[in-house]
């Protein structure tokens, strides 16, 4: 059986999500009903959209139910990027890279971290502008400095969107938890916290006039139409109250065992150091070995990794993450080990094996 160690890309389902999912599938009426079975559905959905916006420190009016945090991010870019210059960080993900072809791209430093000195000069450029960064890179884990871009921003007058989609329901230790405060919005997506696929949401800084993308019925205050996924909403609230509730601690444990391993094969981690880095996540080159044989070995050993996003139609392509880290030698050479939130150490154990026997007989030959 296969040990699945791809959770950025989608997280194992929760048992509490999956028990919410299948509540919500078994009510018949459409939130926009105004009957009993409508009525229903309508508690159900506002539980849901409490239960996440508290979660933000947001009230239920702020949050803005979507398909997933592709659509969030996009909305986003739609609703505030009008008029405004859009900045982007040079390590987003390409929800916000493909959302505008008319952006500015932010360098970032040789730890992965947005570089504020670069974000400070072009916003002294004056103009109305759009802030878009990340609060976790999906790829190296590595944390931005989100709330000393949220002051830069403040101070210029700019609007700021976060893109939390990695960051949502993992919690790293010794760092204040992220919420909607002082922001302008902020993209989530319930599949990346151990929901089901097909949920995401906008939750806006205060509440306030979105300019639709999809007008539909009108549904979400104007906001979004289309009748709301109603399974893959409750499903989304019950994974991040479970993530909330979860000591992240011990699977960060896992991590650092997993980095030390790899270290003592040659490897080298990305944005590795003093950088705050999610709990679950490690990138690590192998140098001269191609991303994508290091995934078919492990895959053969019974390992799932991945060489980066799961967002490029099952293509394995240098990442542009490592090429603006500086790393272009090596982008082509680092998977991504991200640790679900259930790891257990018999599985851990189990890939240290496997990546040093992989290693050992790779580095050679690359060698």
């Amino acid at each position: 059986m296969t040990v699945y160690l791809d959770a950025n890309a989608t997280e194992i389902l929760r048992d509490g999500a999956m028990a919410a999912m299948l509540d919500a599938v078994r009510l018949t009426g459409n939130p926009s009903s105004v009957h009993g079975p409508g009525r229903e559905a309508r508690r159900l959905l506002e539980a849901a959209r409490e239960t996440i916006g508290r979660f933000w420190n947001a009230g239920p009016e702020q949050v803005v139910f979507t398909s997933g945090g592709t659509e969030a991010n996009a909305l986003a870019i739609h609703a505030f990027g009008e008029g405004r210059r859009l900045l982007i960080g040079a390590t987003e993900h390409d929800a916000v890279r493909m959302a505008s072809p008319d952006h500015e791209v932010l360098p970032v430093l040789s730890d992965g971290s947005l570089c504020l000195q670069a974000l400070e000069t072009a916003l002294q450029r004056g103009g109305p502008a759009l802030v878009c960064a990340m609060a976790a890179n999906n790829e190296t884990g590595i944390l931005h400095p989100i709330e000393t871009v949220r002051m830069l921003c403040t101070r210029y007058g700019a609007l700021l969107h976060v893109d939390a989609v990695q960051l949502a329901g993992r919690h790293v230790e010794g760092e204040a938890r992220l919420t909607v405060e002082g922001l302008t919005s902020l993209a989530i997506s319930g599949h990346k916290a151990g929901g089901i696929k097909g949920a995401g949401a906008l939750v806006l800084g205060a509440e306030g006039h979105v300019a639709p993308m999809l007008r539909g019925g009108g549904q979400e205050r104007g906001r979004r139409g289309g009748t709301q996924a109603l399974p893959a909403i409750a499903s989304m609230a019950a994974a991040f109250e479970l993530a909330a509730a979860q000591d992240w601690a011990p699977i960060a444990a896992l991590r650092d065992r997993v980095d030390e391993a790899a270290l003592s094969c040659g490897a080298i981690i990305t944005g590795g150091g003093d950088r705050p880095r999610l709990p679950n996540t490690t990138s690590l080159i192998l140098h001269g070995v191609s991303a994508q044989t290091q995934l078919m070995m492990l895959d053969l050993a019974g390992y799932a990794v991945s060489t980066g996003s799961a967002c490029s139609s099952g293509k394995v392509t240098a990442s542009h993450v490592l090429q603006a880290m500086g790393l272009d030698d090596d982008a082509a050479c680092a998977i991504r080990v991200s640790l679900p939130w259930n790891a257990t150490e018999s599985q851990i154990d189990g890939f240290i094996l496997a990546y040093r026997d992989m290693a050992g007989r790779l580095g050679k030959k690359a060698a």
